[in-house]
């Protein structure tokens, strides 16, 4: 069952709302991506542009009349391209995080709840395990569930049947950033493909759409913290979501 469906029997009318936002996101983030990749190359043509400019400086002024005019049009077509890659940039919008105190324990259980029935068809447990006394974080709720419902399916599609995905959270003694970590009973990470797993697009199963995990290091990553997945020594994949306790300057999408 691909994630769609179980986030359609998981969430029921409130999976239009988190689809909404889960795509107005993707699109944002792809558009940024993209700009990246063209301004990489435009720049650089650019730079040439003027290194020849200066290199026709050396040559008698007949002869570089006509170059330079040429060079002078296609530098202003770059920055035209430029230009064209801003607006349509803007045209997804700003995904800046809508902060607010959300309270781990409630969350946690929350995406715990929605999740176990549809857990329980495939006869896998989902157990719970949280510290005592987690202060509240600022973060964007709906998006932090995002992370979290993705995750936990993402475990649920890796035991596939007759398993265990524990969900926990902590303070460390550090005191500075909340813990998060979703560990299962599935045959864990190929070691090869460690390196691969939050790439866009990346995915083992013939019905992902290699969409969800990197959607989740990117909701991570705009509130300043970090996801990573590893195997754990008993077997089973774990994935350990750190979030600092206050926003950082770059908590935006």
């Amino acid at each position: 069952m691909s994630e769609e469906h179980i986030f359609a029997r998981a969430l029921g009318q409130d999976a239009a709302q988190l689809a909404a936002v889960e795509k107005r996101d993707l699109l944002a983030r792809l558009l940024k991506r993209l700009a990246h990749e063209i301004r990489n190359p435009l720049s650089s043509l650019d730079i040439h542009v003027q290194l020849l400019q200066e290199d026709l400086e050396a040559l008698a002024p007949d002869m570089r009349k006509q170059p330079i005019s040429r060079l002078e049009i296609i530098h202003g077509e770059l920055h035209r391209l430029d230009s064209i890659v801003e607006r349509f940039l803007r045209l997804a919008g700003p995904s800046a995080l809508d902060l607010e105190p959300v309270q781990i324990p409630k969350m946690v259980n929350h995406v715990c709840e929605l999740l176990r029935a549809e857990a329980a068809t495939r006869q896998i447990d989902i157990a719970v395990q949280i510290e005592n006394d987690l202060p509240e974080i600022a973060a964007d709720s709906i998006r932090l569930t995002q992370v979290l419902m993705n995750l936990v399916i993402n475990a649920i599609q890796a035991v596939e049947r007759n398993g265990r995905i524990t969900v926990s959270a902590a303070n460390p003694p550090s005191g500075d950033v909340l813990v998060i970590r979703v560990q299962d009973t599935g045959p864990g990470i190929p070691a090869e493909k460690l390196t691969d797993i939050f790439d866009p697009y990346f995915t083992t199963r013939p019905e992902g759409n290699g969409l969800g995990l990197w959607i989740a290091q990117q909701i991570t990553m705009a509130h300043g913290g970090t996801l990573a997945a590893a195997n754990a020594r008993t077997g089973g994949a774990v994935f350990t979501l750190t979030l600092p306790w206050q926003r950082t300057e770059n908590a935006h999408g």
